[in-house]
């Protein structure tokens, strides 16, 4: 077993996440988890296209996968000193259900503005939570101030290979799936992006598929730097946008390492055609979907991304304020 990582705030060299790796993390979410369904979705044009409802994980977003194969890879020694993790909630949420079911003590920064219903749920799950500034100061840099001063181990959100091939194990259950239900293989995978963790573990799970980032509009620095062939972060003024998952402010080189290798190409999509989307998972799925969680949908439903072949479209989380939802639904 390759030995983790010592704690540290987003190691400069980590070692490469792989498909062995990928497999391996499969394999353990298999053995705690149901899959998520694989649902079709008839889109207005008359087009199908099949979503993997990862809304419905018991925490509500795909992220419990990584902190899984993340946490339970940590030696004896780093369980006892605990784990930290930077996150706006699901990866919270993910790190905090991980760490009350193993035992180990989590500390999440998470920024002051994070959706109420995603700070009461980390906290009732059990981590301490530390809030930051989301546009004044580092998260980064707090997690690794606390790391050092616990000795704790750093479960980042996506600049971890752990937690890229855990993310990627939802590639491997939808393998399975696609080929039972769509008769073969994904040929491409819409997913929202953050960091890239997601679609990097997407692009080692299912080699042969498109896989394409999708991010708000002003929150598009993946699809920046994939265009330009640099990381770029976002700037300092970025704009409002109810996708507060997606709020990344910089991939990482681990991550995008992955997506150009893969050759991937990002699109970034509106705030209006969010809300649509959201609507329409609702009305034809009958799912509750996050903002940043059907950012994917946005970009299928908008046009932006074609959906001829086998199109699979990630919807990859459902916590959302339900106020906020009930405003976005109300002309149903």
């Amino acid at each position: 077993m390759t030995e983790p990582l010592p704690h540290s705030a987003v190691p400069s060299e980590p070692r490469a996440p792989t498909r062995e790796g990928v497999l391996r993390a499969a394999a353990k979410v298999a053995a705690l988890l149901p899959q998520t369904p694989l649902l079709p979705l008839e889109l207005p044009g008359g087009a199908t296209v099949w979503c993997k409802a990862e809304s419905l994980q018991p925490m509500g977003a795909f992220k419990i996968r990584g902190a899984w194969h993340r946490m339970t890879d940590l030696t004896d020694k780093e369980r006892a000193r605990g784990v930290v993790a930077v996150s706006s909630g699901n990866h919270a949420q993910g790190v905090a259900w991980a760490a009350r079911r193993l035992g180990i003590a989590a500390t999440i920064v998470m920024p002051s503005d994070a959706p109420a219903i995603k700070l009461s749920e980390t906290r009732r799950l059990g981590a301490e939570v530390v809030l930051y500034q989301r546009l004044t100061q580092s998260r980064d840099a707090i997690a690794a101030a606390l790391c050092a001063e616990r000795g704790a181990v750093l479960v980042h959100a996506y600049g971890d290979p752990w937690v890229i091939e855990g993310q990627g194990s939802m590639g491997v259950e939808m393998l399975s799936q696609m080929e039972c239900f769509a008769g073969g293989a994904p040929t491409r995978i819409v997913a929202p992006c953050a960091g890239g963790g997601l679609v990097s573990g997407l692009a080692l799970a299912c080699p042969e598929a498109e896989i394409v980032p999708v991010e708000p509009e002003g929150w598009d620095d993946v699809r920046r730097s994939l265009a330009g062939g640099a990381i770029v972060g976002v700037g300092s003024n970025p704009p409002p946008t109810a996708c507060d998952a997606l709020q990344a402010m910089t991939t990482f080189p681990i991550n995008f390492s992955v997506m150009t290798s893969h050759g991937m190409q990002g699109v970034a999509v509106s705030e209006a055609a969010v809300r649509a989307a959201q609507v329409y998972a609702f009305s034809k799925l009958r799912l509750v979907i996050e903002p940043g969680g059907a950012a994917a949908l946005a970009a299928v439903l908008s046009g932006q991304v074609p959906s001829e072949g086998r199109t699979a479209v990630i919807l990859s989380g459902g916590n959302v304020d339900p106020a906020a939802f009930a405003q976005v639904i109300a002309p149903l």
